[in-house]
């Protein structure tokens, strides 16, 4: 099984959205017996709390319904997990650094961005917060988190899936 894991700050915005959407591309490919996704947060803020309202809404207005309990990284996720994705460079940090403290199990294959996968042009490398914002950042992220997860879904695949 290769396991995935989504990373954010408080883990009830931008990674159980990436979480949602990641799992709906895996179970569409048929691949949901061969890769698994969790997401996670880097700070205890929001532990147990389900994803933001408004990250519910945005997720619904797609069809998704978003069920996760925000949670913090640990150092068991190290084991766990084969690739971790970081929505911005503050929590990239803090993975590696996680990872470096921990185990070391995990190389600059195996840890990204998640915008290092979006097709679109930018010269941003992070997925926006949304929290302090409106409904249009919400779908502002939902529609970078996509668009990112098709092509995180076309490398994992290329890498690690048997056809």
């Amino acid at each position: 099984m290769i396991r995935v894991l989504f990373v954010c700050l408080g883990n009830i915005c931008r990674s159980p959205i990436a979480e949602g959407i990641f799992r709906r591309l895996v179970d569409e490919a048929g691949l949901s017996g061969q890769i698994e996704c969790d997401s996670a947060g880097t700070s205890a803020y929001h532990i147990g709390q389900l994803p933001d309202l408004r990250t519910r809404q945005n997720a619904l207005e797609h069809g998704l319904t978003l069920t996760h309990r925000s949670r913090r990284m640990t150092g068991d996720d190290l084991a766990l997990f084969d690739y971790f994705v970081a929505m911005d460079e503050q929590n990239l940090d803090a993975i590696e650094k996680l990872n470096y403290r921990s185990t070391g199990l995990h190389t600059i294959d195996t840890i990204f961005l998640l915008r290092e996968f979006d097709p679109a042009v930018s010269d941003q490398p992070s997925v926006p917060d949304p929290y302090y914002e409106g409904p249009d950042a919400f779908e502002d992220v939902y529609q970078i988190v996509e668009r990112c997860c098709q092509q995180l879904l076309v490398y994992i695949k290329s890498e690690r899936v048997k056809e």
